[in-house]
């Protein structure tokens, strides 16, 4: 390892729907969190890994700050919590579209205070705010905390990762590789799945359904057809909490299940550069989320 070689770890931290999975696959350049318009979209830590020229930056995204109601909320709480502790940096990731420090804001700085981890704050949606506000919000924010720097930016637009790139790189120590240069992410190809599917579920379906269910992936097994390509043969299963749920996932005559399955299946084989032949289903399992077997799976390492 070449000694001028720096590497450390960097959380997202914020909270629900400010915007941290568009801003981390911005970061990294590809697909690595999903996102969607409806809050507390991510339940997991997420590692996704920026290989720069003797730099290599591991972003955890973590789930939104929010007031946990079941046991699955309680456990994605304490994930995105968690890793403040664990890494090198901070990205605070705020929604400047606020005009004060909200309460839930409020509650990460104290996080931060506590762990008094080098933290920059990033100020997102900023194409929706007039500059005097954004100027004092920046302030306000600068009198609670010895930010690293501030940045302000709008995921969206995609127009401050290099900024963003090399301020974190200032904070890093020296050390080695944690992963193959090759790598943009620690998911597995059955996590992919399943985060996939469960997208396009947020995308297509009614507000109040998506945030119940979750994706498990039964079968994933690689073969060559007659022709000698590889395609991958996916079984998953969708789990909701109600029989109500499940007529509004299937639709219609099957019409919004094939949607989210075409839809996840197109994605999947750009993702894994390789055919899919992907078969969903839908199953009522009304108390998953206090379940401690099937939340665990949620839980940080």
């Amino acid at each position: 390892m070449e000694k001028d070689f720096k590497s450390g770890f960097v959380t997202i931290i914020g909270k629900t729907n400010v915007g941290k999975s568009t801003l981390i696959n911005s970061l990294v350049g590809e697909k690595v969190a999903i996102t969607a318009n409806k809050s507390q979209t991510t339940r997991t830590a997420i590692r996704a890994i920026v290989n720069r020229p003797k730099l290599q930056i591991i972003f955890i995204d973590t789930p939104g700050i929010h007031r946990p109601k079941t046991k699955l909320g309680e456990i994605m709480l304490e994930t995105a919590y968690g890793t403040v502790a664990d890494v090198d940096v901070v990205l605070f990731l705020v929604d400047s579209t606020k005009n004060e420090i909200t309460k839930g804001d409020r509650i990460i700085l104290d996080k931060i205070k506590e762990s008094k981890k080098k933290t920059i704050l990033i100020l997102n949606k900023i194409d929706l705010v007039k500059k005097e506000k954004l100027l004092e919000l920046m302030e306000m924010y600068s009198k609670e905390y010895n930010f690293e720097a501030i940045i302000p930016i709008s995921a969206i637009k995609n127009k401050k990762t290099e900024e963003i790139l090399n301020e974190i790189e200032k904070h890093l120590n020296y050390g080695p590789a944690y992963y193959d240069i090759d790598e943009y992410t620690d998911q597995t190809s059955r996590q992919l799945v399943e985060e996939t599917i469960r997208e396009k579920a947020l995308k297509f379906l009614d507000e109040e359904v998506p945030h119940g269910i979750y994706v498990e992936t039964e079968k994933m097994s690689l073969r060559k057809t007659k022709n000698n390509e590889e395609i991958y043969d996916v079984e998953a299963i969708i789990y909701c909490l109600r029989d109500s749920h499940k007529g509004i996932i299937i639709g219609k005559q099957g019409s919004m299940l094939k949607r989210i399955g075409t839809s996840a299946r197109i994605e999947l084989e750009r993702m894994l550069g390789v055919k899919i032949n992907l078969k969903v289903w839908v199953k009522v399992k009304s108390d998953w989320q206090d379940k401690d077997d099937i939340v665990k799976k949620f839980k940080s390492n």
